[in-house]
């Protein structure tokens, strides 16, 4: 591959055409259908796959073959095959489908307002993850332009991930036939440590969550009469979240929660605290005063990706403050979200989560849980000697620097699912996510060099896939 070359292409095709299709992309509030229940009705999800598709159209790949498919009753789905020169298959994911657009957005910015600001594309689903799609072919294109030879490739761009892809199991088996067996799954839904080089993600954590409600009485009554008779609501959650969570420390009391860390993962987590430093917590936009959890990077960075954290992350039955009288509530409910590590089955932390607040309420108290969504983490099968190499060269050519390997404390259900399915497969997950993208936050952005620059390192590895796996 000729660099300069690759460099030039991928230059003029992000600024002349993916750019503009990211802004018509932006305006479009196509939230995940766990966020928006007329999903199906309101046409949004499938304003996003058209404008894609038509991107995807206006290339003119040769022998390029795109399909939107739709099962019934589920999301779109976008499933590109570009046929290449070898029957090996290299398998590129995305997704389409965004996070609510939150409050707090800078003056000037908001989640279906495309701003452009230096070198960064504000607004919601930008990096997470509507880039993707013109990413990943992007740079098979770039391997075209120089006659570079690559496998068979299929593209698939999902509109369900935000709500656990649960849609994504359901199409995989449909399309099992077309899909094939891929000896390569290249993801761009990750992140990155920092903008300077590749980082490659070697795992995700799992997440479960739910409804924690708890209820006293059938109706309010007033505080003054009943505080110290009646136990408040509040109180009681308060004693369940403690069954769970060291409130002074943070840390996850139930050991069914925890995993082995492995010992490669340990050194590469210290490995790349070591590169990013205090940057593992000052990309956080702390308030004044506020410090981390620990100040120790390579703990810090454990916490977030091999070790369970629980938040809170919605509520009901707190009246807005304007209009909170001197009532005693009579229900709380909470959405709880505990992030698990790889290897612990999703399904029993759940059944033991839902025990765990359900069993001997205090006083007494009506106490339900109700689970919502499962995930299950995922730990990357070792590197090949030729994709190691590959990643190294690519970082060193494309950014200047080094790869570094860590994990992400997110979740990408796709990646346990083909892992389980695809044993054999290597993986390349990696991303735009970077200090203070703030993707699932306000003003999320794509950093618009560290695009570029991944479309290129893309490139370089399909076009090493094909020389250790095809010839």
């Amino acid at each position: 591959m000729d660099l300069n070359t690759a460099r030039q292409f991928v230059e003029t095709t992000w600024t002349e055409q993916i750019i503009p299709a990211l802004q018509e992309y932006l305006t479009i509030p196509n939230q995940s259908p766990l966020y928006d229940p007329n999903w199906n009705t309101n046409g949004y999800l499938d304003q996003a796959t058209e404008l894609i598709a038509k991107w995807i159209r206006s290339q003119n790949v040769p022998n390029l073959t795109l399909n939107v498919v739709r099962l019934p009753g589920r999301t779109p789905l976008l499933f590109i095959e570009i046929p290449g020169d070898a029957q090996e298959t290299v398998l590129l994911y995305g997704h389409l489908d965004k996070q609510p657009p939150m409050d707090g957005w800078h003056a000037g910015l908001g989640p279906w307002k495309p701003v452009l600001k230096d070198g960064k594309l504000y607004g919601r689903g930008g990096a997470d993850d509507g880039y993707s799609a013109f990413a990943s072919l992007t740079a098979i294109q770039a391997l075209k332009q120089q006659g570079i030879p690559h496998a068979r490739c299929v593209i698939i761009i999902e509109a369900c991930e935000e709500s656990g892809s649960t849609d994504l199991p359901h199409y995989i088996e449909a399309l099992k036939e077309r899909i094939g067996t891929p000896s390569l799954v290249v993801c761009l839904d990750s992140g990155c440590g920092n903008y300077e080089q590749l980082w490659v993600t070697c795992s995700l954590r799992g997440l479960l969550n739910g409804i924690l409600t708890i209820s006293t009485l059938t109706e309010g009554v007033h505080s003054g009469a009943a505080s110290g008779i009646v136990p408040s609501t509040f109180r009681i959650l308060r004693q369940l979240l403690s069954r769970v969570e060291d409130e002074n420390t943070g840390e996850i009391l139930p050991r069914e929660f925890y995993a082995q860390i492995p010992e490669a993962r340990m050194q590469q987590t210290a490995a790349a605290a070591h590169v990013l430093g205090d940057s593992v917590y000052s990309e956080f936009p702390f308030q004044h005063g506020v410090v981390p959890v620990t100040r120790d990077f390579t703990q810090s960075l454990l916490n977030r990706t091999w070790r369970p954290q629980l938040a809170v992350t919605g509520a009901a039955g707190l009246p807005p403050l304007d209009n909170s009288g001197n009532v005693l509530r009579p229900v709380t409910a909470v959405k709880v979200s505990l992030r698990i590590p790889p290897k612990v089955d999703a399904e029993v932390a759940t059944t033991f989560l839902k025990h765990l607040f359900e069993k001997d309420p205090p006083y007494g108290a009506k106490v339900t849980f109700v689970p919502e969504q499962t995930a299950y983490g995922w730990n990357a099968p070792a590197l090949e000697p030729w994709l190691e190499s590959s990643l190294t060269q690519a970082s060193r050519d494309f950014f200047g620097k080094e790869a570094c390997y860590w994990g992400e404390g997110g979740t990408i259900p796709f990646m346990a699912m083909l892992g389980e399915k695809f044993p054999r497969a290597q993986f390349v997950i990696t991303g735009v996510l970077g200090p203070r993208s703030n993707a699932h936050g306000p003003n999320e952005f794509l950093d618009l060099a560290t695009g570029k620059r991944l479309t290129c390192c893309v490139a370089h590895v399909v076009a090493d896939h094909f020389r250790a796996k095809c010839l």
